[in-house]
Formats: C-alpha cells, structure tokens, sequence
C-alpha cells in the first residue's frame, strides 16, 4: 500500500494529532469486529501521513457487513460522552480542512447535558459570533435541549459509544485492495459519543445502500425504539456546524429541524 499525506499550512493546533489519534482508536474496535480503518504512519503540525486506498463501489454484502461492523466499534464504548480519542489531550475538531472549529472534549454521564453543553450551546455560539445564526437560533436551540428528555426517549439510558463523528458518506471509502469489497474509514472526528450521531450522519447527506448497512446494525445491536424519530436531533449539530461553515440556506434549514422537533 501506498502512503498519502494530507496536509494543511497554519493548521490549528494538535489538529493533525486529534486525527491521528482517532484514527488509531476507532482502529483499535477492529480486534472486536469493527470496521477498517485507514492505517495511521505520522503526523506532524501541518500534515497526517494514512496510507493510501483505492476506490471501488460499494456491494449490498459489503454495506450490510459495515452496518455490523459498525456497531460493533460503537460497542468498543468509550469512558464518557465527549471523551477524546485514548492518548491526546488537547483541542478537538470539527468541519471541514480549511475551516475546523473546536468539539468541546468532557466527561459527561448523561447524554442530554452532553448534546446541550458539549454540541448545540457551543456550535450556536460561534455561529452567532460569525453572525451566520441570531437570538432567535438559539432560543429554538434551548427549547429543543429542554424538550430532550421526550425527544431522547430510551436512547437517554444509552452508553457511551465509540463513534467516528463525522460520518458522512464522503468519510466512507469503499475499496476491493483486500479481495472482497469492503468499507474504510478516513476523516474522523472521533469522540466518545452516541451510536445513534453516526447513523444519522450517514443519513444527512445521502449514502448508498443506507437501508442494508441499518440492516447489518440492527442484527448486531438493535436500537432502542424510536430511533427514525431522533434521526433530526443528531443532525442538528452537523447542520448548525453547516451554518457556521457556510451560512446560506442551512440557517433555514436548522430553524425548520428544531421545528419539527417541538411539534
């Protein structure tokens, strides 16, 4: 295998270490039955050394043994919501190579505080100060995280899962460099989380053959009920991370999410 570097000048800091880390912890799931991982040579300040993998199109086979695989680096757990990747301790990321804002890290227990302290208050904020979202954004904002008991259902009893964080489908490569087709994981924004932030990231842009790698999960780990219902919750970060990147017509958007949340 070939060696690709990814590399960016005046990166922030420890971002390429985040990275790396995360690649080398959801990586550490493979031994229980988690999925491939891009292999993880260096890093430095301004570059990330992963080795290189060729692209194929996905199989139906392929995506229902990533959904199983899936969750079982989910299950590989992590010690709290918001728990950075094991050995790094500093800032981390979010968003896209040329604009990551910082992912609040902590120790929380329960997933509620998690999502309002550790995501949504945070990611509002900074949309706020880039003058891409308002007030009022952040009053529908609070009024989703005091209605999160009803909207969490049974997912609030839910342990700390070990989740990639930026799940889109972009961030899953399908490649046949082994034989058999198969998925990889690249551009994680790897965290201590819930399993259902994944799945709804999958979700948010579209993903081939969506429905065989929920089949695949829920074989390995069934989701508590209600899960289609709280698909929006999980993407109002993505979504409000959307604003701040971009602005435009994700304000909208978000504003119609929170919505539908507190109908």
């Amino acid at each position: 295998m070939g060696k690709y570097r990814k590399s960016r000048a005046f990166s922030p800091e420890g971002f390429f270490e985040c990275e790396g880390r995360g690649l080398k912890w959801l990586g550490e799931a493979q031994s229980q039955g988690g999925p491939r991982v891009v292999d993880v040579y260096d890093w430095g300040k301004d570059y990330l050394d992963i080795e290189r993998v060729n692209a194929c199109g996905p199989t139906i086979q392929a995506a229902r043994d990533f959904g199983v695989a899936l969750a079982h680096m989910h299950d590989a757990g992590a010690e709290h919501f918001g728990s950075a990747p094991t050995g790094y301790d500093g800032t981390c990321y979010f968003g896209p190579l040329q604009d990551p804002v910082p992912m609040n890290a902590g120790a929380w227990d329960d997933v509620a505080t998690y999502l309002a302290d550790g995501r949504l208050r945070p990611m509002v904020r900074l949309g706020m100060k880039r003058r891409e979202l308002t007030d009022y954004d952040m009053e529908l904002t609070e009024a989703v995280i005091d209605a999160l008991p009803d909207i969490l259902g049974k997912a609030a009893n839910d342990k700390p899962a070990r989740v990639h964080g930026d799940l889109w489908s972009g961030n899953v490569m399908w490649t046949a460099d082994s034989g058999d087709v198969e998925a990889v994981l690249i551009d994680p924004a790897a965290h201590g989380g819930h399993r259902e932030e994944d799945l709804a990231m999958l979700d948010l842009f579209g993903m081939s053959y969506l429905t065989d790698i929920l089949e695949g999960y829920q074989s390995a780990h069934p989701l508590k009920a209600g899960w289609q219902d709280r698909i929006t919750l999980w993407q109002l970060y993505p979504i409000a991370g959307h604003c701040v990147f971009f602005g435009g017509g994700y304000v909208s958007r978000y504003r119609a999410m929170c919505r539908s949340l507190l109908k």
